[in-house]
């Protein structure tokens, strides 16, 4: 890179500059399952319409001490295919975050949107072998937009507020 060319996208901030130090100290499984209700009929006599799968996604964020947290983010997928539910997987996937100086009105919204972001792919990679593992295609959970996902939170909360 010359001289004139400044960082851009992820390489910004990487030397420490005007980045908010955020460190993942650990990463885990701290609830995971899966039901397969309807085996093995469901695999002798597999249904005919195509499958529904719903998808929620959830963030909970508690602190531990001062400038720790535990971030857990919640997945459920159900499966079903008119009235038989094929299987219900979920994961409560966390990771315990120290996070740096952060004006207090910012705090809330960094936890909730950049730990998830950062440990989402885990829970899916892990959410998608267990639902391979338990005799079906794997599901693709799409990547989350955590920043609308915070602000539609927010919305609802001011409204009942």
């Amino acid at each position: 890179m010359s001289d004139d060319q400044k960082p851009s996208g992820d390489q910004a901030g990487q030397d420490g500059e005007g980045a908010i130090p955020l460190n993942i100290t650990h990463q885990y499984t701290k609830d995971l399952s899966f039901e397969n209700p309807s085996s093995p009929g469901l695999f002798i006599n597999a249904p005919t319409e195509p499958p529904n799968i719903d998808i929620n996604v959830g963030v909970e964020a508690e602190a531990l001490g001062s400038n720790t947290y535990e971030v857990a983010l919640h997945v459920r997928v159900h499966a079903t295919a008119g009235s038989t539910t094929l299987f219900i997987a979920e994961i409560a996937y966390a990771a315990i975050a120290e996070i740096g100086e952060v004006p207090e009105e910012q705090l809330h919204p960094f936890i909730v949107i950049e730990v998830p972001r950062m440990i989402f792919p885990f829970a899916r990679s892990i959410l998608s072998g267990m639902i391979s593992e338990g005799g079906f295609p794997p599901v693709f959970v799409s990547p989350v937009d955590f920043v609308e996902m915070y602000r539609q939170t927010a919305e609802k909360s001011s409204e009942t507020a």
